[in-house]
């Protein structure tokens, strides 16, 4: 009961906390689509899974993906039950973009893997070609 609660007090212009395809995002509400919210993305919280979502740490035989992070002021449309409140400043979008990648390949180097070297590489392609041009 608590969370339909929490659910159905979401407004138009709320600042909330989403997930995405494996991300985690500071969104703000722009529309109520029933069971899902159109959402237009602030900052990154934690950068999106690279690999196979449906196969977790395998690196063979399984198609690698490179996922980038969502887009400064991106929409998209999350379900509401994924929503969460967001505690704090809103960070700007370069600096948590950054911390997120930074955060991420940290947990990869825990361990050396063949899925987290193929994900540190991916993350890498991304820096280079995408976010060097934002942080």
């Amino acid at each position: 009961m608590e969370e339909e609660n929490n659910l159905s007090a979401l407004q138009v212009g709320d600042i909330i906390q989403t997930t995405y395809n494996s991300g985690t995002y500071v969104v703000k509400i722009i529309q109520d689509k029933g069971n899902y919210i159109l959402v237009e993305t602030l900052g990154v919280l934690k950068h999106p899974q690279q690999g196979d979502l449906h196969n977790p740490g395998q690196a063979e035989g399984v198609a690698f993906h490179e996922r980038k992070a969502l887009a400064h002021h991106e929409k998209f449309n999350a379900r509401k039950r994924h929503a969460k409140a967001f505690e704090g400043e809103v960070p700007s979008y370069a600096a948590s973009l950054q911390q997120a990648v930074e955060s991420y390949k940290q947990e990869l180097q825990q361990e050396d893997t063949l899925f987290n070297q193929k994900a540190l590489e991916r993350i890498a392609d991304l820096e280079e070609h995408y976010y060097h041009k934002i942080y």
